[in-house]
């Protein structure tokens, strides 16, 4: 396949995925400003997936819109980290992973914005400013929860700690990342990562996460059994009403 569509898709699929898991939130969050707030971090990467999506489509030259990619694909044909399909589970492990992930993109998209093609540059440089919130975001409620209560505490490094082992995955480069020149090899992203991501934690008062075993595979369309319901929820209406507009 097409090296840029698969490398946009990429991209797509992990803003597409969290989104979904950040909608979850909505009307469930601890209190009313959490729900808009998560609200508005959802379609935020909403926003990104549909521009990454609808660049896919027009790359791949399938007549496949931003819809079909998101609706009508099987689990194996999605490439997103297995981290963004990651149940929402606890408050405290939600936070943990949108501090990982956005922390993740903002060091990304500062890269892509000042790459040769011009649709990607457009869409990282957007972007940035908008996961700069989402980093900060997270980070306040991980020092908020970290550095409060017993209970909090408790809770906040149990979510950093289930989070963890599937970060080595948003640094894992691979030939296609290396045959295309306007493609952020991840891999240079990480020492800067964990600088900025254990400043937080250690602020936080949590202890930063150590894993013997990292998980992988959502690049290569091999994900946990969680994305299975996951797809099922966010495709069901439109896979009910092919063809149906709205």
């Amino acid at each position: 396949m097409n090296d840029l569509f698969i490398y946009t898709l990429r991209l797509g699929d992990d803003a597409l995925i969290a989104a979904q898991r950040t909608a979850e939130w909505i009307a469930a969050a601890p209190q009313l400003e959490e729900d808009v707030a998560l609200g508005n971090i959802g379609l935020d990467q909403l926003g990104q997936a549909r521009s990454l999506l609808q660049y896919a489509g027009l790359v791949e030259g399938a007549g496949r819109s931003e819809d079909d990619l998101a609706y009508f694909r099987d689990e194996r044909d999605f490439l997103n980290l297995q981290l963004c399909e990651l149940p929402s589970g606890d408050f405290a492990h939600s936070i943990a992973r949108l501090l990982y992930f956005a922390t993740y993109q903002h060091l990304l998209y500062e890269e892509l914005r000042t790459c040769s093609d011009e649709t990607l540059a457009g869409v990282a440089g957007k972007a940035v400013k908008e996961v700069a919130y989402h980093v900060d975001h997270a980070t306040q409620w991980v020092l908020r929860l970290g550095d409060g209560t017993e209970e909090s505490h408790r809770r906040m490094q149990a979510g950093l700690d289930a989070m963890w082992p599937y970060t080595a995955e948003l640094f894992a480069s691979d030939a296609l990342v290396q045959r295309l020149d306007v493609a952020v090899d991840p891999s240079t992203l990480h020492d800067e990562w964990e600088r900025r991501i254990t400043q937080v934690i250690d602020e936080s008062t949590c202890t930063r996460p150590t894993s013997s075993y990292q998980h992988s595979g959502g690049r290569e369309g091999r994900h946990t059994e969680h994305f299975g319901f996951l797809l099922a929820e966010m495709q069901h209406v439109a896979r009910s009403h092919p063809g149906a507009s709205w």
